[in-house]
């Protein structure tokens, strides 16, 4: 829901030191495998309960992600560089939230059902993809390596969330409840989109 206005705040800077990044010969690629690196370190600081540092790696792999979009633009975007950034990214979320569950086993119910919530958001998300790529609706994400569908709950709202766990892990189990009710509510509005769009 707010991921339009956030990247028109924050592309600019993303660009400018991507382009500093790119002098330096990085590849898009390399950041986003770094950037996963970070959140794999992330899950495991949440495991160990060193939540300052996972607080710091979860930023670190966002920025990340920011960047080698950025990166990729700056050359030529590939079908490649596009899958590795869907797949990593669906995998970090997944991590994060059953970190959480491996801490303490007592939320690990609302892990499962917070990462059951971000399969119905996910498989949304990419079939949507799919389908509107064969009937033209890939024109409209022309920054996006795929066609792109919003929802209540996109990237901005899921870090918004992360973050509040890691800030209040007392009340980790309560924000999956209700973070994965909104995940649902925005995998039923894909679908109807979706078949929406299919019958027309």
């Amino acid at each position: 829901m707010l991921d339009r206005a956030v990247r028109r705040r924050i592309d600019p800077v993303l660009e400018r030191v991507a382009a500093r990044l790119a002098r330096q010969g990085i590849a898009a690629d390399a950041v986003t495998w770094f950037g996963f690196a970070l959140g794999l370190c992330a899950a495991a600081a949440i495991a160990a309960d060193w939540r300052v540092l996972a607080l710091f790696l979860l930023f670190g792999n966002r920025l990340c992600d920011g960047l080698d979009g950025a990166l990729a633009r700056l050359s030529a975007p590939t079908d490649r560089g596009a899958y590795l950034d869907i797949v990593l990214d669906f995998l970090f979320y997944a991590l994060f939230v059953f970190a959480f569950a491996w801490r303490d086993p007592a939320d690990a119910l609302a892990a499962a059902f917070l990462i059951l919530s971000f399969v119905g958001t996910g498989t949304s998300f990419l079939a949507h993809a799919i389908f509107a790529a064969r009937h033209g609706g890939a024109a409209a994400t022309p920054r996006k390596g795929i066609a792109y569908i919003g929802g209540l709950t996109e990237g901005t709202e899921t870090i918004f969330v992360f973050v509040l766990m890691l800030l209040l892990p007392g009340h980790f189990a309560l924000l999956a409840w209700i973070f994965g009710a909104l995940c649902w509510a925005t995998t039923a509005s894909r679908v109807v989109t979706t078949l929406d769009m299919l019958r027309r």
